[in-house]
């Protein structure tokens, strides 16, 4: 392995207490201020470190709760992740630092010892988009030595996430192997596309974003007609290329008892628009905080798509499962209770899952956990 320059005083960070405090240390002697910011932190909390005779930077939090954070240094202005933790996150174009309080919430996504399953990235071609594209598929433990078909979970990711997200951030294959290893969910194959439809992957892949007739990812939301084609480009290509694909290349029970959708936020507008235009493919749909009327742009989708699909539909769909969730102080939170009230207006049964919190993975990780052993009954 190639040997970095010798650095300063050598520190230990983060440190996790007994008591679920944390310590976070920084060598660097020669700023001026250095500001931890996490994601425990509420506003006005104040992270302010503190430096020591060696130059080492040092605070510790109160107690936190059994969960999966993410933090930075803010070093003199400048945010950086924490150059002694390994363990880091990417959010589209940010990157931050992790750390796991272990506990009973936190359980349901740590590596544990149970059988684990396979995650594969798998590049395939999209005609409708143009583009050769990748996903992320993950297969239970156990595929590679049987002849089993599977039932599939398509997974799909928010606003400025790619296919890596629902398994960096959303940690859904250690959700998958942990409550398939104790018998919750039934083994399953997910699949996690890239909902951006203008990029081949993610763009830490050196990846390509097109621009040509497909769009450019810049949308004007004063033109109905874009707005339009550029929300519908990757629901077409999830019904096009993605499910012919999945069904052509692995083991998987090709029926809508054994499909299931769902996604958080950009992810749960394209569910909704691929469930109620294809209601003969999906008996498990799960939307994570969004809903129906978010702002203009979706308004024109809610008008146009969501709402003639869902009254053109409803009275007819007989789903074993839509299951919906959002925290209470998710700024979506107004436009799932404008969902709720489509359904109820057709009388449609769904599962509602209301939590505390906000537009978080913490909440995202915990509402994949409480679906995952819902589908394929």
């Amino acid at each position: 392995q190639e040997i970095p320059a010798r650095r300063g005083v050598q520190v230990v960070s983060p440190e996790i207490a007994d008591n679920n405090t944390v310590t976070f240390n920084l060598y660097s002697a020669d700023a001026q201020s250095v500001v931890l910011n996490g994601s425990w932190m509420g506003q006005g909390d104040n992270g302010t470190m503190t430096k020591d005779s060696r130059g080492v930077w040092s605070i510790t939090t109160a107690p936190l709760l059994s969960d999966m954070y993410h933090y930075n240094f803010i070093v003199d202005g400048v945010s950086i992740i924490d150059p002694s933790n390994p363990k880091a996150m990417r959010d589209g174009t940010r990157y931050a630092s992790t750390l796991i309080i272990p506990g009973k919430e936190s359980e349901v996504f740590e590596v544990l010892d149970v059988p684990h399953g396979s995650l594969t990235k798998v590049w395939y071609d999209s005609p409708t988009l143009g583009l050769n594209r990748r996903m992320y598929v993950y297969t239970p433990a156990g595929y590679e030595d049987s002849n089993e078909k599977y039932p599939v979970l398509y997974l799909l990711h928010g606003g400025g996430g790619d296919e890596d997200a629902w398994t960096s951030l959303g940690r859904a294959n250690y959700i998958l192997d942990n409550l398939i290893a104790q018998g919750k969910a039934k083994p399953m194959i997910v699949v996690m596309t890239n909902g951006n439809a203008t990029q081949t992957a993610s763009i830490t892949d050196w990846s390509k974003t097109t621009q040509s007739a497909q769009g450019t990812g810049r949308v004007n939301i004063d033109n109905e007609q874009e707005v339009l084609n550029s929300t519908t480009m990757f629901p077409n290509s999830l019904v096009k290329d993605v499910i012919p694909y999945i069904e052509k290349h692995y083991r998987v029970i090709s029926n809508s008892a054994n499909r299931a959708i769902a996604g958080l936020s950009m992810g749960c507008l394209q569910t909704q628009i691929i469930a109620m235009s294809n209601p003969e493919l999906f008996q498990y749909i799960g939307c994570f905080s969004l809903g129906i009327h978010f702002n203009d742009q979706f308004e024109i989708i809610s008008n146009k798509i969501l709402i003639p699909a869902y009254d053109r539909h409803l009275k007819t769909m007989n789903n074993k499962l839509f299951y919906i969730a959002c925290g209470t102080e998710d700024f979506c939170f107004e436009g799932v209770q404008t969902l709720r009230a489509k359904l109820d207006e057709h009388n449609f049964k769904y599962l509602y899952n209301e939590t505390g919190g906000g537009h978080t993975w913490a909440n995202w990780r915990r509402y994949l956990a409480d679906l995952a052993p819902r589908l394929f009954k």
